[in-house]
C-alpha cells in the first residue's frame, strides 16, 4: 500500500475580525493544503500557511516545492516508514519550511489514519480511555499542559490574541475573550512605541486578574524602546507573565541587550527557526522562553527537538502557529498534547476563522483546543 498520490489544495477563509500586527494586517488565512495518498486511498493532510511578512512563504512557492521537489521524491513509498519519508522531505529542497512542514504533517497525519489512531497518539501523548476524568480537562485550562474529557479527545489549553489597536478597544476586547473562557491573552503591542504602555495598562485593569497577559511586539520595538516600556511595566506592577520577540529577529545582540536589562521574561520566536538559531539564542543567552512553530523549523520532528533541546538548556517552551487553519493548528496542539510546553500554548489562530471549508477536526471550548478522538487530524476535505 504505497504512496499513491501527492494534491494540493489552495485554502482560503475569512477572519471575523481583521488581525493585526506590527508586522501585518491579514483579513483571512490563505493556506496551502498537502495531501498525501496512499494505494488504498486513505488520505493524510498538512497545511503550508501563507505569511509574507514572517516566513516569506507564499502559495505559489509552497506548491511548486510540493509538486516539483518534494512529491515526487515519496511516490511509491511505504508511508509507514515514517521516519525515512521525513528524512526526504527535510532534504529535498532547501529552506521552504512551510512547505516541508504541510508534507511532514500530512505524512503523520496518513501514518496515525492507517493505524487508526488519533494523532496526539502517534506522537507519544497517553492513550484516552473511558476512565480518563474530566479533572483532566479542566487541569489543561487551569495550567499549562494537556488532558483529556471522557469521548471528547484530547484537550489542550490556549492563549488568545487581542489584535494591535487603541487602548480603549484593547481593554473591551480583553473583557469579551475572558467573558468566552479565555484565561491567557496574548496582546499585540509594537505597533507605536509611545502608547504601548497605555495600551497594556488597559488589558491589565480590564481583566483585573482575571486572566494572564503576555506580550508581542513581534519585533517592533528597537532595544532602548523595549527596555523603557518593559521597565515602565515592572516599576508600575503590571501582570504581565512575558514579552514576545521585542526587537528585530536577526538583532540577537540586541535581544540579549533586553533580556540582561529586564525582569520580565523575554520570548524569542522570529529569531528561532531551526536548530541553529535556538543554539545562537541559548550561546548567548538571549532570551527566557521560545516559541516554536511547524511552518518555522519544517516538521514535527524538528519541532520535538526544539522543545527538547530547550529545555535541557532551561529555557521556556510555547507552540505557536502561523495565521492558519484547522490543519495546522491540529498539528500544533497535537505536538504539545505529547510534548508538554511550560507556559500554555499560542493555538488560537483557528479560531479567527468565521467559516471553514474543512470538515472534522478541532473545537474551541472555553479557551481550550479539542482534539477529536478519531484517526489522524480527523479532517476532511
Amino acid at each position: 500500500m504505497p504512496i499513491a498520490a501527492i494534491r494540493t489544495h489552495r485554502f482560503s477563509a475569512p477572519l471575523h475580525t481583521p488581525f493585526v500586527t506590527s508586522l501585518r494586517r491579514a483579513t483571512s488565512v490563505d493556506s496551502l493544503l498537502v495531501e498525501v495518498i496512499d494505494s488504498d486511498g486513505r488520505s493524510g493532510f498538512g497545511e503550508a500557511p501563507q505569511v509574507w511578512a514572517v516566513t516569506g512563504a507564499n502559495m505559489a512557492g509552497s506548491q511548486a516545492a510540493v509538486e516539483e521537489m518534494i512529491g515526487p521524491r515519496l511516490i511509491g513509498r511505504d508511508p509507514d516508514d515514517l521516519n525515512a519519508n521525513c528524512a526526504i522531505v527535510a532534504k529535498a529542497v532547501v529552506g521552504n519550511e512551510a512547505a516541508k512542514a504541510a508534507v511532514d504533517v500530512a505524512l503523520h497525519d496518513l501514518a496515525a489514519r492507517r493505524l487508526g489512531i488519533p494523532l496526539p497518539r502517534l506522537l507519544g501523548a497517553p492513550a484516552i480511555t473511558a476512565a480518563t476524568s474530566s479533572a483532566a480537562a479542566n487541569s489543561a485550562a487551569d495550567g499549562d499542559g494537556a488532558g483529556a474529557g471522557p469521548g471528547r479527545g484530547v484537550v489542550v489549553a490556549t492563549d488568545v490574541t487581542l489584535a494591535a489597536g487603541a487602548a480603549e478597544a484593547l481593554g473591551a476586547a480583553a473583557k469579551e475573550r475572558v467573558a468566552e473562557g479565555f484565561r491567557v491573552l496574548k496582546v499585540k503591542v509594537g505597533t507605536d512605541a509611545e502608547g504601548d504602555l497605555a495600551r497594556i495598562r488597559a488589558v491589565c485593569d480590564a481583566v483585573g486578574g482575571a486572566a494572564k497577559v503576555r506580550l508581542d511586539a513581534n519585533q517592533g520595538w528597537t532595544p532602548r524602546e523595549a527596555i523603557r516600556i518593559i521597565n515602565g511595566i515592572s516599576e508600575e506592577g503590571l501582570p504581565v507573565e512575558f514579552v514576545e520577540q521585542p526587537v528585530a529577529a536577526k538583532d540577537l545582540d540586541g535581544l540579549a541587550h533586553v533580556s540582561q536589562r529586564v525582569d520580565i521574561p523575554i520570548m524569542a520566536d522570529e529569531s528561532v527557526f531551526g536548530l541553529r538559531d535556538l543554539v545562537e539564542v541559548i550561546r548567548r543567552r538571549a532570551a527566557d522562553l521560545v516559541n516554536v512553530k511547524l511552518a518555522k523549523c519544517g516538521g514535527l520532528g524538528v519541532a520535538r527537538t526544539l522543545l527538547v533541546l530547550a529545555e535541557s538548556h532551561g529555557l521556556g517552551t510555547c507552540v505557536g502557529s502561523m495565521m492558519e487553519g484547522p490543519v495546522g493548528l491540529g498539528a500544533a496542539a497535537s505536538l504539545v498534547a505529547a510534548y508538554p510546553t511550560s507556559v500554555v500554548s499560542d493555538l488560537d489562530a483557528a479560531w479567527w476563522l468565521s467559516e471553514s471549508p474543512l470538515q472534522g477536526g478541532l473545537r474551541y471550548i472555553n479557551g481550550t483546543v479539542v482534539l477529536p478522538d478519531t484517526p489522524g487530524l480527523g479532517i476532511d476535505l
